[in-house]
Protein backbone atom coordinates (compact mmCIF):
# COMPACT_ATOMS: atom_id res chain seq x y z
CA UNK A 1 0.00 0.00 0.00
CA UNK A 2 1.35 3.20 -0.62
CA UNK A 3 1.85 5.91 1.81
CA UNK A 4 -0.30 9.12 1.33
CA UNK A 5 1.13 12.38 0.87
CA UNK A 6 0.15 14.92 2.55
CA UNK A 7 -0.02 18.39 0.28
CA UNK A 8 -0.70 22.22 0.14
CA UNK A 9 -0.74 24.31 -2.65
CA UNK A 10 0.73 28.03 -2.01
CA UNK A 11 -0.31 29.63 -5.19
CA UNK A 12 -2.32 32.83 -6.03
CA UNK A 13 -3.62 32.43 -9.12
CA UNK A 14 -6.88 30.52 -9.26
CA UNK A 15 -6.69 28.93 -13.07
CA UNK A 16 -3.02 27.84 -11.77
CA UNK A 17 -4.16 26.02 -8.66
CA UNK A 18 -7.33 24.50 -10.80
CA UNK A 19 -5.13 22.95 -13.26
CA UNK A 20 -2.84 21.43 -10.75
CA UNK A 21 -6.05 20.01 -8.48
CA UNK A 22 -7.02 18.19 -12.04
CA UNK A 23 -3.34 16.58 -12.43
CA UNK A 24 -3.08 15.73 -8.96
CA UNK A 25 -6.45 14.09 -8.90
CA UNK A 26 -5.14 10.81 -10.48
CA UNK A 27 -2.87 10.05 -8.32
CA UNK A 28 -3.91 7.84 -5.37
CA UNK A 29 -1.37 8.75 -2.97
CA UNK A 30 -1.59 12.31 -3.09
CA UNK A 31 -4.08 13.78 -0.72
CA UNK A 32 -4.45 17.61 -1.06
CA UNK A 33 -5.08 18.64 2.20
CA UNK A 34 -5.43 23.03 1.75
CA UNK A 35 -4.40 25.65 -0.76
CA UNK A 36 -3.29 28.54 0.28
CA UNK A 37 -3.33 31.86 -2.05
CA UNK A 38 -0.81 33.62 -0.73
CA UNK A 39 2.53 33.49 0.97
CA UNK A 40 1.00 34.69 4.86
CA UNK A 41 -1.28 31.68 4.71
CA UNK A 42 1.12 29.39 3.50
CA UNK A 43 3.13 30.34 6.35
CA UNK A 44 0.14 29.44 8.87
CA UNK A 45 -0.78 26.65 7.31
CA UNK A 46 1.94 24.68 6.55
CA UNK A 47 3.22 25.21 10.03
CA UNK A 48 -0.26 23.97 11.70
CA UNK A 49 -1.04 21.35 9.37
CA UNK A 50 2.39 20.07 8.68
CA UNK A 51 2.02 18.31 4.99
CA UNK A 52 4.87 16.34 3.32
CA UNK A 53 4.99 18.30 0.26
CA UNK A 54 3.99 21.82 -0.76
CA UNK A 55 3.04 22.96 -4.37
CA UNK A 56 5.01 26.61 -3.68
CA UNK A 57 4.45 29.89 -6.41
CA UNK A 58 7.83 32.20 -5.90
CA UNK A 59 6.29 35.42 -7.25
CA UNK A 60 3.18 35.98 -5.62
CA UNK A 61 1.77 39.41 -3.95
CA UNK A 62 3.23 40.26 -0.16
CA UNK A 63 5.75 37.66 0.03
CA UNK A 64 7.55 35.83 -2.49
CA UNK A 65 7.96 31.61 -2.23
CA UNK A 66 11.43 32.33 -0.95
CA UNK A 67 10.60 34.95 1.68
CA UNK A 68 7.67 32.36 2.63
CA UNK A 69 10.28 29.15 3.57
CA UNK A 70 12.46 31.68 5.42
CA UNK A 71 9.38 31.46 7.88
CA UNK A 72 8.58 28.16 8.11
CA UNK A 73 8.89 26.06 11.35
CA UNK A 74 7.73 22.75 9.89
CA UNK A 75 10.14 22.10 6.61
CA UNK A 76 8.01 19.89 3.84
CA UNK A 77 9.73 18.37 0.61
CA UNK A 78 9.06 21.71 -2.12
CA UNK A 79 7.51 21.82 -6.11
CA UNK A 80 8.41 24.87 -7.07
CA UNK A 81 5.99 26.30 -9.33
CA UNK A 82 6.74 29.48 -12.02
CA UNK A 83 6.41 30.93 -14.79
CA UNK A 84 9.97 32.50 -14.44
CA UNK A 85 13.12 30.39 -14.82
CA UNK A 86 15.66 32.74 -13.75
CA UNK A 87 14.76 31.48 -9.96
CA UNK A 88 16.01 27.81 -11.13
CA UNK A 89 19.29 27.92 -9.00
CA UNK A 90 17.89 29.38 -6.24
CA UNK A 91 15.45 27.14 -6.17
CA UNK A 92 17.51 24.05 -5.95
CA UNK A 93 19.63 25.44 -3.30
CA UNK A 94 17.15 25.18 -1.33
CA UNK A 95 17.46 21.44 -1.73
CA UNK A 96 13.60 21.54 -3.46
CA UNK A 97 12.55 18.25 -5.01
CA UNK A 98 11.56 20.35 -8.46
CA UNK A 99 11.46 23.29 -10.14
CA UNK A 100 8.42 23.76 -12.70
CA UNK A 101 7.92 26.19 -15.46
CA UNK A 102 4.49 27.40 -16.10
CA UNK A 103 2.64 25.57 -18.48
CA UNK A 104 3.94 22.29 -16.99
CA UNK A 105 2.57 18.84 -18.51
CA UNK A 106 0.90 16.07 -16.63
CA UNK A 107 4.58 14.31 -17.55
CA UNK A 108 6.62 16.81 -16.25
CA UNK A 109 4.72 16.67 -12.98
CA UNK A 110 4.98 13.01 -13.35
CA UNK A 111 8.68 13.07 -12.97
CA UNK A 112 8.28 15.90 -9.97
CA UNK A 113 6.33 13.81 -8.17
CA UNK A 114 8.71 10.77 -8.41
CA UNK A 115 11.51 12.87 -6.98
CA UNK A 116 9.34 13.43 -4.04
CA UNK A 117 8.55 10.25 -3.24
CA UNK A 118 12.02 9.02 -3.44
CA UNK A 119 13.26 11.37 -1.31
CA UNK A 120 10.31 10.79 1.04
CA UNK A 121 11.47 7.55 1.38
CA UNK A 122 15.12 8.82 2.32
CA UNK A 123 14.23 9.82 5.51
CA UNK A 124 17.29 11.76 6.59
CA UNK A 125 16.80 14.04 3.46
CA UNK A 126 13.01 14.80 3.79
CA UNK A 127 11.87 18.21 4.24
CA UNK A 128 15.99 20.06 4.50
CA UNK A 129 15.97 23.14 3.78
CA UNK A 130 19.50 25.31 3.17
CA UNK A 131 18.93 28.26 5.59
CA UNK A 132 21.18 30.76 4.20
CA UNK A 133 21.31 31.10 0.47
CA UNK A 134 24.31 33.73 -0.82
CA UNK A 135 23.41 33.54 -4.50
CA UNK A 136 22.25 36.20 -5.80
CA UNK A 137 22.20 37.00 -9.82
CA UNK A 138 24.94 39.67 -10.71
CA UNK A 139 24.40 42.87 -9.85
CA UNK A 140 21.24 41.73 -7.98
CA UNK A 141 20.72 42.78 -4.27
CA UNK A 142 18.33 42.24 -1.25
CA UNK A 143 15.99 44.93 -1.10
CA UNK A 144 13.57 43.54 1.88
CA UNK A 145 14.02 41.08 4.92
CA UNK A 146 11.12 39.09 6.30
CA UNK A 147 10.92 39.09 9.68
CA UNK A 148 8.14 36.74 11.65
CA UNK A 149 8.06 38.08 15.23
CA UNK A 150 5.56 35.87 17.35
CA UNK A 151 2.11 36.32 14.96
CA UNK A 152 2.94 38.64 12.91
CA UNK A 153 5.11 38.87 9.97
CA UNK A 154 7.15 42.06 9.43
CA UNK A 155 8.33 43.24 6.24
CA UNK A 156 11.24 45.47 6.15
CA UNK A 157 12.61 48.01 3.35
CA UNK A 158 16.53 47.57 3.36
CA UNK A 159 16.66 51.08 3.19
CA UNK A 160 15.08 51.07 6.27
CA UNK A 161 17.56 49.33 8.45
CA UNK A 162 20.47 51.49 9.98
CA UNK A 163 22.94 48.39 10.76
CA UNK A 164 23.05 44.33 11.37
CA UNK A 165 24.47 42.76 14.63
CA UNK A 166 25.65 38.76 14.92
CA UNK A 167 23.99 37.20 17.99
CA UNK A 168 24.97 33.48 17.81
CA UNK A 169 22.80 31.63 14.65
CA UNK A 170 20.54 34.97 14.75
CA UNK A 171 20.95 38.40 13.28
CA UNK A 172 19.54 41.21 15.13
CA UNK A 173 18.62 43.94 12.48
CA UNK A 174 18.64 47.28 13.37
CA UNK A 175 15.81 49.86 12.26
CA UNK A 176 14.94 54.07 13.16
CA UNK A 177 11.54 51.90 14.67
CA UNK A 178 13.08 48.93 16.59
CA UNK A 179 15.34 45.78 16.38
CA UNK A 180 14.18 42.65 14.87
CA UNK A 181 15.91 39.02 15.09
CA UNK A 182 16.20 36.91 12.14
CA UNK A 183 17.53 33.40 11.53
CA UNK A 184 20.35 33.81 9.10
CA UNK A 185 24.15 34.51 9.17
CA UNK A 186 26.18 37.59 8.98
CA UNK A 187 27.70 35.89 5.82
CA UNK A 188 24.36 35.55 4.44
CA UNK A 189 23.57 39.68 4.42
CA UNK A 190 27.45 40.20 3.56
CA UNK A 191 26.92 38.82 0.30
CA UNK A 192 23.40 39.70 -0.37
CA UNK A 193 23.59 43.80 0.62
CA UNK A 194 24.48 46.46 -1.91
CA UNK A 195 28.59 46.61 -0.32
CA UNK A 196 27.80 50.32 -1.90
CA UNK A 197 25.43 50.76 0.68
CA UNK A 198 26.39 48.31 3.16
CA UNK A 199 29.92 47.66 5.02
CA UNK A 200 30.86 44.37 7.24
CA UNK A 201 33.14 46.74 9.93
CA UNK A 202 33.16 43.63 12.18
CA UNK A 203 32.42 39.95 12.61
CA UNK A 204 29.24 40.99 14.93
CA UNK A 205 28.33 44.05 12.86
CA UNK A 206 27.45 45.05 9.10
CA UNK A 207 26.36 48.93 9.22
CA UNK A 208 25.36 51.66 6.54
CA UNK A 209 26.99 53.51 4.98
CA UNK A 210 24.64 56.18 5.09
CA UNK A 211 24.51 55.66 8.91
CA UNK A 212 28.00 56.43 9.71
CA UNK A 213 28.97 59.80 11.33
CA UNK A 214 32.10 59.53 13.09
CA UNK A 215 34.91 57.46 12.59
CA UNK A 216 37.23 57.80 16.23
CA UNK A 217 40.68 55.72 17.05
CA UNK A 218 40.40 54.97 20.53
CA UNK A 219 43.72 52.62 20.70
CA UNK A 220 46.51 52.38 18.60
CA UNK A 221 44.83 50.48 15.24
CA UNK A 222 41.60 50.45 16.88
CA UNK A 223 38.52 52.59 16.11
CA UNK A 224 34.80 52.97 16.75
CA UNK A 225 32.11 54.11 14.41
CA UNK A 226 29.69 56.64 15.63
CA UNK A 227 26.07 56.46 14.48
CA UNK A 228 23.87 59.44 14.03
CA UNK A 229 21.51 58.53 17.26
CA UNK A 230 25.62 58.24 18.84
CA UNK A 231 25.44 54.37 18.66
CA UNK A 232 29.12 53.26 18.88
CA UNK A 233 30.17 50.16 17.32
CA UNK A 234 33.40 48.73 16.99
CA UNK A 235 35.26 48.36 14.09
CA UNK A 236 38.15 45.50 13.14
CA UNK A 237 41.15 46.17 11.16
CA UNK A 238 39.40 44.90 7.89
CA UNK A 239 36.41 46.71 8.85
CA UNK A 240 38.58 49.96 8.56
CA UNK A 241 40.45 49.02 5.53
CA UNK A 242 36.38 48.51 3.81
CA UNK A 243 35.10 51.75 5.38
CA UNK A 244 38.32 53.43 3.73
CA UNK A 245 37.71 51.86 0.53
CA UNK A 246 34.19 52.82 0.22
CA UNK A 247 34.28 55.89 1.51
CA UNK A 248 37.73 56.85 0.13
CA UNK A 249 39.54 58.63 2.22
Amino acid sequence: MQEIINTIIVEDEELARNLLKSYLKNYDNIELIHECENGFEGVKMINELKPDLVFLDIQMPKITGFEMLELLEHKPEIIFTTAYDQYALKAFEYNAADYLLKPFSKDRLDAALEKVMEKLQQQDSAGELIENITNFPKGEFLDRVVVKDRHKINIIPVDKIRYFESMDDYVLIYTKEGRHLKQKTMKYFETALNPSEFIRIHRSYIVRVDEISEIQQYEKESYIVILHDKTKLKVSKSGYKKIKEVLNF
